[in-house]
């Protein structure tokens, strides 16, 4: 007897995750509409087969009775979504992308294509792994390609590659807890200081500030703070586990999301006053030095600027080989759009991350990609978008990155920069995508009571994350191509020890899974959180 109920129980199971996509596709295509409009300019987007322990969970959601988040989370995983690639062999990659571009060439949609390969990975954090060297990676890329053919596709190109170098691994394992230190006072000041506190973070006083210049004038205010975002801190973005990077909740009991942090947290910040230049009084006056001689090297090569060197490692000198090969032969398909990595806003400064772009080769690519596996919201993404095109526009036309606008300004100052240093045409600035995929509640800040961890890595599977905008080309924005859904929902970002020697999550309480696996119970929380939310139970239009 006990044989045949537990027979009647997993074909009862297998019928309901065959069926169940069947009798609420009404509902899905309800929760998950995409763009109607057939115009050219308008792409869909392509869905890849979901993942089979998702269909696990729909299933064993749809046998409880629970067909509210059944039917949600079926609507997430059948969304548009990016494919992953990375770790196969040439052979597999090749046959991998060839029947991934066939696939969404027959139903008429879009591929979007994340490429994450690259040798000396997330610095060996949870997504490690890549291609063994430059040889190794050019050989990988050029199978990609094989795959591609002619094929119309969309690339998402090594995603943290650039924020994250190989010269910033050294402080990505304790720069995150620094990081989240300096932001949590912007975020909550804006919130709960009187209007009379804000004032001066809006409007910098003109001693604060010097004047601008005129409009054929090549100056810009003073430069980011360091609480802005530098290389340094955003190697706290350990945050490089865009493969595996996914949050977690419960079942049954989500935690609730925490309250929405400031779309412009950076915007409340204004440059440092300049330090007095004031000598003690008891100080005798001395004569200025004489100013030496330039040093030539014997070799006669060019020092380059002595104020501020360039040191480079092999690695990181590697890193931007390896990303212009990727460039060069992937935007010499003609049909392939290639976005590069450029962090978020959370990470770098505009000065910092236009450097890298320009090294990577972005003159020759069709933009770049922000927010990737992260959460910033979207009007501190399309703020951070719009001054790293401009800067990169400002770059091009012979500028100083270090002279560019930086999200830290106020939006006043920013205006004026804007209107004196890019052009008017969009079409000579370059494009950007974002991922939307998990950003519906923004990113997470940890309550002070329970920082008590030496790294929080709150990139690292957040509590109370939702799903964000859902995937669309037609933005609404002249620089943005897209908004994506890269990072695919309800994977893990990895196991989040946070410091400690585990195998527990101390923020979550749970074993979490391994990078790149399913994770029930961030899946669940993510479309109950959901911003927009996902209504499934809405009859669809004309019904």
């Amino acid at each position: 007897m006990r044989k045949r109920r537990k027979i009647l129980t997993v074909s009862t199971a297998v019928v309901a995750a065959a069926t169940l996509p069947l009798l609420i596709s009404p509902v899905v295509s309800a929760a998950v509409s995409e763009d109607d409009d057939e115009s050219p300019r308008v792409a869909r987007l392509y869905a890849p087969p979901p993942d089979r322990d998702s269909y696990r969970q729909v299933a064993r959601l749809a046998w409880r009775g629970d067909f509210r988040d059944s039917a949600g989370l079926l609507a997430m995983v059948r969304t548009p979504h990016a494919v992953w690639y990375g770790d196969e062999t040439p052979e597999q990659v090749t046959r991998l992308v060839r029947r991934t571009a066939r696939s969404a060439g027959w139903q008429g949609r879009l591929p979007v294509l994340a490429l994450y390969n690259i040798p000396g990975r997330d610095c060996g954090s949870y997504s490690s792994g890549g291609a063994d060297g430059l040889a190794a990676y050019q050989a990988w890329i050029d199978a990609v390609a094989e795959g591609i053919g002619d094929r119309k596709v969309m690339i998402v190109l090594e995603p943290d590659s650039l924020a994250l170098l190989p010269s910033d691994c050294a402080d990505a394992s304790n720069a995150e807890e620094t990081a989240v230190e300096s932001q949590q006072p912007e975020q909550t000041a804006v919130g709960e200081l009187p209007a009379a506190e804000e004032s001066p973070a809006v409007e910098a006083s003109p001693t604060e500030l010097p004047p601008l210049p005129d409009p054929g004038a090549a100056t810009a205010p003073p430069a980011a703070s360091a609480a802005s975002g530098t290389g340094e801190e955003a190697a706290q973005s350990t945050d490089s586990q865009p493969t595996d990077a996914r949050p977690a909740a419960a079942e049954n009991t989500a935690p609730k999301p925490p309250e929405a942090a400031d779309p412009e947290p950076a915007a409340s910040q204004s440059p440092d006053p300049e330090p007095s230049a004031e000598q003690p009084g008891t100080l005798p006056e001395l004569p200025p030095l004489p100013t030496p001689d330039p040093v030539t090297p014997e070799d006669g090569s060019d020092t380059g600027d002595l104020d501020t060197p360039v040191v480079e490692d092999p690695e990181t000198a590697a890193r931007y080989s390896e990303i212009n090969y990727a460039v060069d032969v992937l935007s010499a398909l003609g049909n392939a759009s290639v976005y590069l990595d450029a962090g978020h806003s959370g990470w770098h400064s505009v000065s910092s991350i236009v450097p890298r772009l320009i090294k990577a080769g972005i003159d020759r690519a069709t933009g770049f990609a922000l927010n990737v596996s992260h959460y910033q919201t979207d009007p501190d993404s399309a703020w951070y978008g719009r001054l790293v095109s401009s800067c990169l526009a400002y770059a091009d036309e012979g500028g100083d990155p270090e002279d560019c606008a930086e999200q830290s300004w106020s939006r006043r100052h920013v205006r004026r920069w804007l209107r004196h240093h890019v052009p008017d045409d969009p079409a000579r600035m370059k494009h950007y995508v974002t991922d939307t995929s998990r950003n519906g509640q923004g990113p997470w800040t940890p309550r002070a009571a329970t920082h008590r961890h030496n790294d929080v890595q709150s990139w690292c599977n957040p509590p109370g994350r939702g799903l964000g905008r859902r995937p669309t080309t037609r933005t609404g924005e002249a620089l943005l191509d897209a908004a994506l859904w890269v990072k695919t929902p309800g994977e893990s970002d990895g196991r989040c020890l946070r410091g400690t020697d585990g195998p527990l999550d101390p923020v979550r309480g749970t074993v979490n899974p391994e990078a790149g696996e399913w994770f029930p119970e961030q899946a669940l929380e993510l479309v109950r959180y959901a911003d927009p939310a996902v209504h499934v139970f809405r009859r669809p239009h004309g019904r």
